[in-house]
């Protein structure tokens, strides 16, 4: 079974994300790297200026100098601001910070990437939590941003080594999603101090109509001036208020379930509750207009691999409960209530800890990831923890001080190891097969490889073309069926290469699963 679970979902993800075609942003993110940042503020005393600009969220300009395995590129006037909550907090100087490069500029961008986030690794002796957590998402067919590592100079001096962090905006949602015109909901900060502090829980609980009673829980990122939460409200109640049979049948019609039921088990694998499991906080919500369904995206990370603590019976984060949420989370509760829902949730985990969740899976990707950075460590003299911390953290568990917050801080490797133990104890993954995450709209594509020549047929109603795509995504041809379930083409005329099929039906609408490849020869 190992992978077969696996190949059914990543299907589902977009067709540039499958295709490894070349996207905005990929001269950053597209290998593991760290790339050079520099910085120089003309203001005298610019931390001053920086730290004071912090509260109301406010930018500076920059000249930029961002150099990455393609070159160095040149930026004058960015904008930059400090950012973060608990992160902003530690006393040290390397806070967490944006650039912004059309902020003075109108139309100035990085490879086609208007902002870039620069995390401080608060909390994370071992400094790649969160980008492990994030390429492991995005692996395993789950939306989340992309990121890297950086060297950032700030006037000619070395401020420190960062996490590069993509920004969740149009951009994203144009690779991530093939979707760009709908409502994108941030959770909102949820915190007493700091930018937007005093904000409530982004629970999902539902406290009426009135739009006004959920500003100081979401943040609206696009569409600000028709501002119509509609949408966002009519989830929520459906969410809260339909019975249970209708909220098991028609629940898949409101959400992404299976890609936001293998996002839940991600975070409970990792004991990731800086998230709606536990904190109510760091996540986006977007209301996909093409599926017409709503779509769930990670956020902020840097507290995974169990580093988050509180929550009523959370306890040891190496053996949290499969069904763990905090109190008033009807997102997950309604699931883990439903038996069948559950089932389905189960299902994604075991898929989960087969093919990704593991020592197997894992151990060489943290292998190489500390052999890229650790030499960039030990140069960061502004960082939170000593490069003895770095190291052990690495491999296992540091026990007290080391750091903001003190207490335990659990090692990768070690976590990953009894994480993994105890999930495999507790699931029963004898009942998983490779129909359960299907939506049986397969399509199957042979000779594969081919000169050209194919038959293309499908399992699924309505179908009205085939629509071929080249390996950018770019539509090519459009084939009605007139009504059949096989279609033969020639593609002789066709450049050799990697081709994506997927379907119309007669809602016009493109349904993620979907979606095939072949190659032509």
């Amino acid at each position: 079974m190992k992978h077969l679970l696996y190949a059914l979902c990543v299907v589902s993800i977009c067709l540039p994300f499958c295709s490894n075609a070349q996207i905005e942003g990929d001269n950053i993110f597209a290998n593991d790297q760290i790339i050079n940042i520099e910085l120089t503020f003309h203001q005298e005393n610019f931390w001053d200026s920086l730290t004071t600009n912090y509260e109301t969220e406010t930018y500076m300009r920059a000249d930029l100098v961002l150099t990455d395995e393609t070159g160095t590129a040149s930026f004058e006037d960015v904008g930059v601001r400090l950012k973060g909550n608990s992160s902003y907090g530690h006393p040290g100087n390397k806070k967490s910070f944006k650039i912004d490069f059309n902020k003075y500029i109108s139309g100035q961008n990085y490879d086609g990437l208007k902002k870039l986030n620069f995390s401080n690794a608060f909390k994370d002796p071992a400094i790649m939590r969160e980008k492990i957590f994030f390429d492991i998402c995005r692996d395993a067919a789950v939306p989340a941003p992309r990121a890297n590592f950086a060297n950032v100079y700030f006037n000619g001096t070395l401020w420190g080594f960062y996490s590069v962090i993509e920004q969740i905006d149009d951009q994203f949602l144009d690779w991530a999603i093939l979707d760009d015109d709908g409502n994108l909901f941030k959770a909102g900060s949820n915190f007493g101090g700091g930018p937007n502090g005093g904000g409530d829980a982004a629970d999902l609980v539902y406290y009426g109509n009135d739009q006004a009673d959920y500003a100081d829980k979401y943040e609206l990122k696009s569409n600000e001036d028709e501002n119509d939460w509609t949408d966002l409200i009519e989830f929520i109640d459906f969410l809260n208020n339909s019975s249970d049979e209708d909220f098991e049948a028609e629940i898949g019609n409101h959400l992404e379930l299976d890609e936001y039921l293998r996002s839940a088990a991600l975070d409970n694998l990792f004991s990731n509750l800086d998230s709606y499991t536990n904190s109510a906080r760091n996540y986006y919500f977007y209301h996909n207009l093409t599926s017409e369904k709503w779509e769930w995206i990670k956020w902020d990370a840097n507290e995974a691999f169990g580093t988050y603590r509180g929550g009523p019976g959370a306890g040891d984060m190496t053996s949290l409960a499969l069904d763990y949420s905090s109190n008033d989370r009807p997102l997950l509760q309604r699931i883990f209530d439903n038996e069948n829902l559950y089932l389905r949730y189960q299902s994604h985990m075991c898929d989960l800890v087969d093919n990704f969740f593991n020592e197997e899976y894992m151990f060489p990707h943290i292998d190489n990831m500390k052999a890229l950075i650790q030499t960039s460590v030990y140069n960061d003299n502004n960082k939170m923890y000593t490069d003895a911390n770095f190291d052990t953290n690495v491999e296992s568990n540091i026990n007290g001080g080391g750091g903001p917050g003190g207490g335990t801080t659990y090692g990768l490797k070690s976590f990953i190891t009894a994480k993994e133990s105890f999930a495999s104890n507790q699931l029963d993954c004898s009942f998983v097969s490779t129909d359960d995450l299907s939506t049986s709209n397969q399509i199957s594509i042979y000779p594969n490889p081919s000169d050209g020549q194919i038959t293309v047929s499908w399992d699924t109603k309505n179908v009205e073309a085939v629509i071929i795509y080249n390996s950018l995504a770019q539509e090519i041809f459009s084939l009605p069926t007139h009504g059949a379930k096989e279609l033969n083409t020639d593609l002789t005329n066709l450049a050799n290469g990697i081709y994506f099929v997927s379907l119309k039906t007669n809602t016009n609408k493109y349904n993620k699963p979907q979606v095939s490849s072949f190659v032509k020869h």
